[in-house]
């Protein structure tokens, strides 16, 4: 018990029981008369043994009680004293962060070559001349745009396709309304649809009357947008966004009830994986050959011909899903707390 008391007053022990919160076990400290006699004292000694286990466990509880109150201590000035001086810290901290961002951002306007200047990174940048000069001749698509985003740095593209998944995902995760497990609906969600019926009524005939020619206009826009992207202005993620308002549009004139029959989680999930798998395995492909110095086999076709431009017009349809997707699940996701 000696040995054990003297490794409680040491630093290592002090510590343990700091970290276990300064209590332990005192069952593992009391010791019975068979574990004295199993320990070789005589029965004499049981006497003075037992004194100095009462002592010790005293001496325990007043380093409890010592304990909990240099903790309540601790709580009552953090919450006061503590709170003003962390606050006090924090803003001090944080204006000399801005202070050195903004001293950092004025020393690299400076040292920045004048406008115009033959050496700014404009006028001597040979990647922009590339592009420009054999744009058209390596990617076949007629607009530079489009070539830049979808062959050059497709890779980069891939990366954003990936961050709006990313981002439908997370908002799914943290809006979702699940519903019961017998597919009773919640009381949140009845709660929603009952707000639906009062805000945006489903039975409104102008609504639904100018919905009912401006949807399939606005899909065929949208799909011509994207088909177009790599001869015209326009794209994947511009047009995405047209199919993605129209989609939209037709929620407000129609309802879920309606836009549920064609488009469901499951079409949001597929639609989704699918343009995503393909765009990175095409670009993956091509990525090796390019590396490699191999031919891909795949034809640029005629400039300005729909289908020409590689691996473009594909790209582009499978950034558009991506992008229509992503615009309709968050505006139903925000709004009904579900797809």
């Amino acid at each position: 018990m000696k040995l054990r008391e003297n490794y409680e007053n040491t630093k290592w022990g002090r510590f343990v029981r700091f970290v276990n919160g300064g209590e332990m076990a005192e069952d593992n400290f009391r010791l019975t008369g068979e574990q004295l006699l199993d320990a070789g004292l005589k029965p004499s000694q049981k006497g003075q043994e037992a004194q100095h286990v009462d002592l010790y466990h005293k001496k325990r509880e007043r380093s409890k009680q010592d304990h909990s109150h240099m903790m309540e201590q601790y709580e009552n000035w953090s919450k006061t004293k503590g709170l003003k001086i962390f606050g006090s810290i924090y803003r001090i901290i944080s204006m000399c962060i801005c202070l050195l961002v903004i001293l950092v951002l004025l020393l690299t306007v400076a040292n920045m070559p004048k406008f115009g200047a033959a050496d700014a990174p404009a006028n001597s940048n040979e990647v922009a001349g590339r592009y420009i000069e054999k744009g058209q001749e390596e990617t076949g698509a007629v607009n530079i745009v489009t070539g830049m985003i979808l062959d050059y740095r497709a890779f980069d593209t891939l990366g954003e396709s990936h961050v709006l998944f990313i981002a439908a995902c997370t908002v799914l995760i943290l809006l979702r309304i699940d519903h019961r497990k017998d597919g009773s609906l919640v009381h949140a969600e009845l709660a929603v649809e009952e707000d639906d019926r009062k805000l945006e009524p489903k039975n409104d005939k102008i609504l639904q009357k100018a919905a009912f020619f401006l949807v399939p206009v606005i899909l065929i826009f949208g799909i011509y947008v994207i088909l177009n992207g790599h001869i015209s202005p326009g794209g994947g993620f511009s047009g995405g966004a047209i199919i993605g308002a129209g989609l939209i549009l037709y929620l407000n004139a129609f309802g879920f009830q309606k836009t549920e029959r064609f488009f469901t989680y499951r079409t949001f999930s597929v639609v989704s994986l699918c343009s995503l798998l393909f765009y990175s395995g095409a670009k993956c492909y091509s990525f090796f050959c390019g590396a490699n110095h191999l031919e891909s086999g795949i034809p640029l076709g005629n400039a300005g011909d729909i289908i020409s431009s590689g691996l473009i017009l594909p790209l582009n349809i499978c950034v558009g899903c991506v992008v229509a997707c992503t615009m309709y699940s968050f505006y139903a996701i925000f709004r009904k707390g579900g797809i």
